[in-house]
């Protein structure tokens, strides 16, 4: 089978750190915001208009696309600013932009950049994807179609032939795993009314992630919704049933998460790697998939849940406010130094003690993300079994590190 017959692995990139992990990861594209105009503009770091031709390069070594979201909605005020960025990223060589407003669709095609629709569009049937046809390659599905309805649409694409601006057939995307939104594809209001902050610009203040208690007007009698989160829905995840979903015919599957840190990333993007690859060499079995979401278990999660694929009609909410990880990080030093010729990285403990035995965690902007069991290192200069705050220690790694980079140790949590 030809790597294009396989189906694309869209990995979350906030920021370097995550985009390295994605990339070291096995992803095959990267989406990634610019400043404040993408849907992530309050949640994550986000990359600027300086940071575009770094992003090309290291991902052109790789053979990896780079997707630029640019779906909030748009304002008058904004369209300078939308043709600056546009310009900017044409120059730089990302391969499409992910837009819903038709400002940007239609100066995306002004300038010959490949469009690719935003699930804020919402499009559910065969028709709406006749339509963007005229103006993007790849359209993103609405979250709440079953994988039923999905595959009904990839089958009429490739009988109808529908092309987009490439001459291509069209390609169907759907979302694979992470937070999901109580509102219909995102389109979301309650952030604006309550704070003055809109989602459907990148500004949630995540109201529906809180525990509320209802009150009869009539009465004034109270009700606390015991353990569920009435409006917060369990993280998407399609990893037990990737087989289905790839089945389907789409040609994407995307992780959410720029949001989220880059040993989220360099997780979930390693183990859906890992499932997509045993599907095509017909290794995809139960066992490996038990393994696999006990892996996906161990970072941030709000529990797990198929979404609409499967044909659920109401969400399964959670019943905590947080994460349900079974690990979590702890920061301990800061990297000082690499000597290249040995293979050593210098840290300085700056925090916890750190200890032979420990899983660690490695993260910096070039590093990406690195996670390993630490079975030596030099305290002071001398071999010890724990180093601690205060101290110098020096670790054997296959990676270069810099002083930019963060150490950790994982640890279990009880969410």
């Amino acid at each position: 089978m030809k790597n294009s017959d396989r189906i694309e692995l869209m990995a979350p990139a906030g920021n370097f750190e995550s985009l390295q992990a994605a990339i070291t990861n096995g992803a095959d594209s990267v989406f990634f915001g610019v400043d404040q105009l993408n849907m992530r503009a309050r949640a994550s770091i986000n990359f600027t208009i300086e940071d575009l031709p770094e992003i090309t390069k290291r991902c052109e070594e790789r053979k990896i696309r780079t997707y630029l979201t640019l779906n909030t909605i748009i304002y008058d005020h904004d369209l300078s600013i939308i043709k600056t960025l546009l310009d900017a990223a044409k120059v730089a060589g990302i391969t499409a932009v992910i837009a819903m407003d038709q400002a940007v669709i239609s100066y995306a095609r002004q300038i010959d950049m490949e469009v690719h629709i935003s699930t804020q569009i919402n499009i559910t049937n065969i028709e709406t994807v006749k339509f963007y046809a005229l103006f993007a390659d790849t359209m993103v599905m609405s979250r709440e179609l079953s994988l039923r309805q999905v595959k009904k649409i990839t089958e009429q694409v490739e009988k109808e032939q529908i092309k987009g601006p490439s001459g291509k057939l069209v390609e169907i995307e759907i979302f694979g795993h992470g937070a999901l939104c109580m509102a219909v594809s995102g389109k979301c209001y309650l952030s604006l009314h309550s704070h003055n902050s809109s989602a459907n610009r990148g500004a949630c203040k995540q109201n529906c992630r809180k525990k509320y208690t209802v009150i009869d007007q009539e009465t004034g009698f109270e009700i606390e919704l015991d353990n569920e989160y009435m409006m917060s829905p369990e993280d998407l995840c399609t990893l037990d049933f990737l087989d289905q979903v790839i089945d389907t015919g789409i040609k994407v599957l995307k992780i959410e998460g720029r949001g989220r840190a880059p040993e989220y990333v360099a997780k979930v993007i390693k183990t859906y790697r890992e499932a997509i690859d045993a599907y095509y060499d017909g290794s995809f079995s139960k066992e490996k998939v038990k393994n696999w979401m006990t892996e996906l278990e161990k970072v941030y999660n709000r529990g797990f849940w198929s979404g609409y694929y499967l044909g659920q009609k109401l969400g399964e909410w959670s019943d905590i406010d947080g994460s349900k990880a079974t690990q979590k990080k702890v920061y301990i030093g800061k990297g000082m130094h690499y000597f290249p010729k040995s293979k050593i990285a210098e840290f300085k403990i700056e925090a916890f003690d750190l200890t032979i035995g420990d899983t660690i965690l490695i993260t910096g902007p070039t590093t990406g993300v690195e996670e390993f069991e630490l079975t030596e290192m030099l305290v002071n200069d001398k071999k010890l079994e724990k180093a601690r705050k205060g101290d110098s220690c020096t670790i054997p790694v296959d990676f270069r590190i810099r002083m930019s980079d963060k150490l950790y140790k994982i640890v279990k949590n009880n969410p």
